[in-house]
């Protein structure tokens, strides 16, 4: 391993244990087992390295999602690939992408900050053309605005930063097909939803029948 990767991953371990803003150079070179100044060899400074960290999950994911967009797939299919390039970069790589998806509002230098948002607003829209053109097709309902629907599936898959470990959590694939259910379909079960509500009792002590005579 060369000692600029090791620089990026023994960042990485200590912005997802203690976070970005608690975070020093010196930690960091405590971590790797050299010299403070030595870091400053290989990157500028602690934006520097974490732009190292999150840039190339945020972009791998882009290219992932327009490559299924571009596909031949029928919409649900696309759907379903579309969470699947998301959730597969939580395993290897769990720990860059919560870094990624926890921390690049971290970032200091105002123009990595932008090459990052330029990044992520491409995957929002990208994610938005996807649910359009289902809804074009017919198969996602067409009165739900799209860019909301977008930012809806992207927060319930980022969300997986604050709880995934993949020592301890269920596996990827079954994440997978508990999200793409949720999504497609919703967690109602079509035939519970087609009974009438059961009529609650009211609380209370039954009356006793008044007396006769």
């Amino acid at each position: 391993m060369s000692r600029r990767i090791q620089i990026l991953r023994r960042a990485t371990e200590v912005f997802e244990r203690q976070g970005v803003n608690r975070t020093s150079i010196e930690d960091i070179a405590n971590a790797v087992g050299i010299k403070r100044e030595a870091i400053y060899y290989y990157f500028k400074s602690r934006a520097d390295i974490l732009l190292k960290i999150i840039l190339p999950q945020s972009t791998s994911l882009v290219m992932g999602l327009g490559a299924i967009i571009n596909s031949n797939l029928p919409a649900e299919e696309k759907l379903e690939a579309a969470i699947r390039n998301h959730l597969d970069r939580f395993n290897p790589n769990y720990l860059e992408m919560t870094v990624a998806l926890r921390e690049d509002h971290f970032l200091e230098d105002e123009s990595k900050a932008a090459e990052l948002r330029g990044v992520w607003n491409e995957y929002t829209h990208l994610w938005t053309r996807l649910i359009e053109e289902g809804q074009e097709k017919g198969i996602f309902k067409p009165g739900l605005d799209a860019r909301m629907v977008a930012n809806g599936v992207l927060g319930m898959c980022n969300w997986m930063s604050r709880w995934y470990d993949p020592g301890k959590s269920i596996p990827i694939e079954k994440i997978l097909e508990i999200f793409f259910t949720m999504v497609a379909h919703g967690i109602v079960d079509p035939a519970a939803a087609t009974k009438p509500p059961t009529a609650a009792k009211k609380p209370g002590r039954s009356r006793k029948a008044a007396p006769k005579g």
